[in-house]
């Protein structure tokens, strides 16, 4: 399963999404969204977005227990 992450330097929502995938160990691209003026255009005003084998699966601030679902045995594994 490919794992990315877009989040913003100073975003305190990307540091709480980053701390979760931590937790549950899971193996995510962390991405700066203002890296690449695209990136940003598409990704910037939702920051943190993960992106599960391309498709956004989660934005904004994360539910734990939504993740844990969404990610099934790759969560904590």
């Amino acid at each position: 399963m490919g794992l990315v992450l877009y989040t913003r330097r100073g975003c305190h929502l990307c540091e709480e999404a980053e701390d979760l995938l931590a937790t549950w160990r899971c193996r995510v691209d962390v991405i700066d969204v203002d890296a690449d003026a695209a990136t940003a255009a598409a990704y910037g005003d939702r920051v943190p977005v993960l992106l599960r084998d391309g498709s956004v699966v989660m934005e904004g601030r994360f539910d734990e227990p939504r993740l844990v679902r969404l990610l099934g045995d790759e969560a904590g594994g």
